[in-house]
């Protein structure tokens, strides 16, 4: 229990702070005031006993809680898309707030895990490296489609000067990107020799060391799933049965990190179709010829049990081993 209950709803112009205490279900304070940081920390200097603050996840939402975590006994940063009371009724920043704390005194806020500076400049690495690779992909494209509108197959056979203008600017662009996308994957070559996890989480078959980089940079601490589902469900593989009245009504996919599940079906692709045998891919053998599976179900399979050793390799902050297996004692 706490004894003030405080949601904010932070914005570039102002911000709405909405206080309980532990005592009534009155709202003391709803003020909607202009956004300064340091007023914002005198108000919550003046509160005496345990304080708990929830804000939604935003772009703001890290720089806030790295400037208030000293000032408050424990920070919620919680799912926006989890508080569906906030669009009903009235809407304006101080009802928001007042819902939020709401919300938050009824232990109904699902938090959005946050961790320190070097695992948010981990984030903002390879958030970087993916913007980049989108760019890239992006003028790659419109370069072939260039060449497909004027139906031909290299830089020679383009004739016309507006023609060849087009080609040579997005020519430009895809020598830059690949000048950058070079520079980044030297720093994540640095940060697997220096980073001992990143290092080991590498040795697992088809990671590599920038999905090695990504999977550090969002797990952080393997310790905050609970289980082996709760670890899957993030990732994206497996699907929630929906049951009521004892009457199974189909399946439905959780909220899940959209990297993690491209990290695992993308390295589940590279040990099935590399040229040398793994144990991953005579587990995807094995399911074909032995039980039946079709091609895209073991694939699925083979990518779960990545996730799994991922796991492993994440609690025990070793290098992956062919021997190990994908049962609960592996992972503990």
């Amino acid at each position: 229990m706490y004894d003030h209950y405080i949601a904010l709803d932070w914005a570039k112009a102002n911000m709405a702070i909405a206080r309980m205490t532990q005592h009534d279900d009155k709202i003391r304070d709803n003020k909607d005031v202009p956004a300064d940081i340091e007023d914002l920390k005198a108000y919550l200097s003046l509160l005496r006993g345990k304080t708990i603050l929830t804000f939604e996840e935003t772009t703001s939402a890290h720089w806030l809680y790295t400037e208030l975590c000293t000032m408050v006994t424990e920070i919620l940063v919680c799912n926006p898309h989890r508080n569906h009371l906030l669009s009903e009724g009235g809407k304006n920043d101080k009802i928001d707030a007042a819902k939020l704390v709401r919300l938050l005194k009824a232990n109904m806020l699902k938090p959005v895990f946050h961790s320190g500076d070097f695992f948010f400049h981990l984030r903002k690495l390879t958030s970087g490296y993916e913007d980049l690779v989108k760019v890239g992909v992006r003028t790659k494209n419109q370069k072939s489609a260039l060449f497909r509108a004027l139906g031909v197959s290299k830089e020679a056979d383009v004739s016309s000067k507006y023609d060849v203008f087009v080609f040579n600017g997005q020519q430009t662009l895809i020598d830059c990107y690949e000048t950058e996308k070079k520079r980044y994957e030297r720093e994540f070559s640095m940060l697997r020799r220096s980073n001992p996890l990143i290092k080991n989480l590498a040795t697992v078959p088809g990671i590599g060391p920038i999905n090695a980089v990504k999977l550090a940079a969002i797990v952080v601490d393997a310790n905050r799933f609970k289980s082996k589902s709760a670890w899957l469900s993030y990732c994206g593989l497996v699907r929630l049965e929906k049951m009521s009245g004892g009457r199974s009504y189909g399946t439905r996919m959780p909220m899940y990190c959209r990297t993690m599940k491209n990290i695992f079906k993308t390295a589940a692709l590279a040990t099935i179709q590399n040229g040398y045998d793994n144990c991953f891919r005579d587990y995807y053998q094995h399911l074909i010829t032995e039980k039946n599976y079709p091609s895209h179900n073991a694939r699925h399979s083979v990518a779960r049990r990545i996730a799994v050793i991922t796991l492993g390799v994440f609690r025990r902050n070793k290098p992956f081993q062919d021997n190990w297996r994908c049962d609960s004692d592996n992972i503990s």
